[in-house]
Order: structure tokens, then C-alpha cells, then sequence
């Protein structure tokens, strides 16, 4: 009695079926990886922005370097948050305000309101008393925050 094996080709439905099952859940889990690593980013890139754009003023206040249109002494150069996702630095010359740079934040973030700051000129500080000046920028819909403190001294973390 002879036997015949028969040659199998191709897979049956159940393989598949698994394969698509396993493919799929690799990339639903990596998705959600990278859209959380990608919102954290978007607050950490805001964040950045802040921060450098604090040092501008920060930087153009110790050197006292005039914005353009600055006829008179330069006094200060302020930081102010205009709303919960905008801001903006001005040269402040007496009673005149120069505008040096407006910022709109990505959609979705978000920044705290505190107070004006001001950077003084030529090194002599900024108006901060007492306890450190902290903007805190968050993700709406998310729980991704990140914080930007300005010391009494002029650091900026």
C-alpha cells in the first residue's frame, strides 16, 4: 500500500485570520504610543518656545538694545500673556510700548495667566517679589502639562 501525501498550498482561513488579528493589535498599541509620545511633545515644544522667548527679552533687557521705534530711554522689555493661548514681548521706552514679537500657541495648548513680567535693563532684574513667576502649559483634553519658572533673580528653568 503506497501513501500519497498531498502538497498543501497556500494557508487556510483560521492563519490568516490570526495573522490579521496579531497585525492588528501591534499597530492599534503603537498608534496609541505614538499619539501619546506626540502630545507630550507638542507641550514640550511649547514649553521651549516659552523659554526662549523669555531669554530674548531677558537677553535684550541686560544688554539694553533697543526695539526698532525706541526713541527714548528703554525702560523694560515685558512678557504678558494677552489670553490662555497667546502672548506677547514689548520694549517699553517711558510711555511708549513697542511691539517686538506676538506668539499664538499650536492648537490645543494652553498657558496659565499670571502677571506681567518685566525684565529690567542693564541687569538690575525684573519685578518679580517675593516668590518665583510660573506659567503653566497644558494640553486641553490630555493630562500633558509642563511648567516654565522665572526666579526673582532672572533665571529662567
Amino acid at each position: 500500500m503506497t501513501m500519497i501525501w498531498k502538497i498543501r498550498n497556500g494557508y487556510t482561513l483560521i492563519e490568516i485570520l490570526v495573522a490579521l488579528t496579531i497585525i492588528g493589535l501591534l499597530f492599534s498599541f503603537g498608534y496609541v504610543s505614538f499619539r501619546d509620545y506626540s502630545r507630550r511633545q507638542a507641550v514640550s515644544d511649547a514649553v521651549k518656545t516659552i523659554q526662549g522667548d523669555l531669554r530674548l527679552a531677558e537677553g535684550d533687557a541686560i544688554t539694553g538694545q533697543k526695539p526698532t521705534g525706541c526713541n527714548t530711554t528703554l525702560d523694560t522689555f515685558s512678557f504678558t500673556i494677552v489670553s490662555q493661548w497667546e502672548y506677547k514681548i514689548e520694549g517699553n521706552c517711558g510711555i511708549t510700548t513697542i511691539p517686538v514679537k506676538d506668539v499664538i500657541l499650536p492648537s490645543g495648548i494652553t498657558i496659565s495667566t499670571p502677571p506681567a513680567l518685566q525684565f529690567k535693563v542693564l541687569g538690575q532684574g525684573t519685578n518679580i517679589v517675593g516668590a518665583s513667576w510660573v506659567i503653566t502649559v497644558s494640553q486641553t483634553g490630555t493630562t500633558n502639562t509642563g511648567k516654565v519658572t522665572v526666579t526673582t533673580g532672572g533665571d529662567i528653568q
